[in-house]
């Protein structure tokens, strides 16, 4: 495949849209049908299950079967706690980042739809400097205008209501992608993007493809983990974000040095499959694709731990994307990062035959 523009004016329409739906973890379904109705011209047939992941299939038949795979959900919060004075008390879902919560808009989900909100935090007037105290998850509350917790429960907001930033797509300077988010809407972007370029480019699989894209994996890689078990597959080829090193407080000498701009980040764990880390590696070469390396220590954090460590044992690598302010409502990513991630997958998928073990011992 040459090595031009990817993502075309539809994808990027695509892409905006797919980003901007709200899809907190245990709530995806209405991003996956957003996905689901984009990926649908480029394959065969489509597995859900009863959680909500959502997998694109090509060639359903083969017995040979190989996952590409992103997940769906995003961090958000749930009401916790109502006050009498009518203001809410929050919890995670997924590692939602309580430094960023003071000033921020929220959108409070109920069955009546929408309700709007602010995480507010006392004025700097009113604040001993001496003894300032930073947010925390037990200090950060939200004001949805009610004077009382009865006018709180008028307006449909209860215990358990899911909590999401309204926090929009943006491009940055041309080239880089803004949104809450993106981790990891982004990574079931590119495996749409994937199977597009194989419909396009004619290419024909010697296997089944499941495009995966899993829910849950926020709250400890649970969509992975039921869908493994659905596919059974042979080999899984999984893609995060992960962390841009190079940003300030940031220690290099813990995290490794990873720049967004610089390609696709391969990483080295436990989990990754050795042969197939390298089947990756060759293709990157190859193709000239530009790649970065990381290490994992004993997990990387990601489906992949997940696909690995099933069915027996699953040969499973992990392409990641290097992303800066992770678990904000300004994820940034750059653009050619995301196209390399597409075509290093696209690639690497034309490399694999029918029945490798990927076996050390073959």
């Amino acid at each position: 495949m040459a090595s031009g523009k990817i993502i075309n004016k539809k994808s990027l329409t695509f892409l905006e849209k797919y980003l901007n739906n709200p899809s907190p973890t245990g709530y995806e379904w209405e991003g996956q049908k957003i996905w689901m109705d984009y990926v649908k011209p480029y394959v065969d047939t489509f597995i859900t299950d009863t959680y909500g992941t959502a997998v694109a299939v090509i060639n359903p038949d083969a017995k040979y079967r190989v996952v590409i795979e992103g997940h769906s959900d995003e961090i958000s919060w749930y009401v916790n706690y109502i006050t009498d004075d009518g203001l809410l008390y929050v919890i995670r879902n997924g590692g939602s980042d309580h430094q960023i919560a003071p000033s921020k808009w929220v959108n409070i989900h109920t069955k009546n739809g929408v309700v709007k909100g602010i995480f507010g935090w006392p004025a700097i007037h009113t604040r001993d400097k001496a003894k300032e105290e930073t947010p925390k998850i037990e200090n950060i509350f939200i004001d949805i205008g009610a004077k009382d917790k009865a006018e709180v429960e008028k307006m449909g907001v209860h215990v358990g209501c899911v909590i999401t930033y309204p926090d929009e797509f943006h491009i940055l300077n041309k080239d880089k992608f803004v949104c809450r988010a993106l981790d990891n809407r982004v990574g079931g972007f590119m495996i749409a993007e994937v199977a597009r370029l194989l419909h396009e480019n004619k290419k024909e699989l010697p296997f089944g493809l499941y495009i995966t894209n899993s829910v849950q994996e926020e709250i400890g890689l649970r969509g992975a983990e039921m869908i493994t078990q659905t596919i059974k597959p042979n080999v899984a080829i999984v893609t995060d974000v992960c962390h841009d090193t190079t940003t300030p407080m940031i220690d290099k000498k813990k995290e490794g040095e990873i720049l967004i701009g610089s390609g696709p980040v391969v990483s080295y764990a436990p989990a990754v499959q050795n042969k197939l880390r390298e089947r990756i590696l060759e293709t990157a070469e190859a193709k000239k694709i530009p790649f970065q390396r990381l290490a994992a220590s004993r997990y990387t954090g990601t489906d992949t731990d997940a696909f690995a460590y099933s069915n027996g044992g699953v040969a499973s690598a992990l392409i990641s994307l290097p992303l800066r302010y992770m678990h904000t409502t300004v994820e940034t990513v750059h653009q050619e990062d995301v196209e390399n991630v597409i075509r290093l997958i696209y690639e690497t998928l034309l490399t694999i035959k029918e029945g490798e073990t990927f076996s050390y011992f073959d």
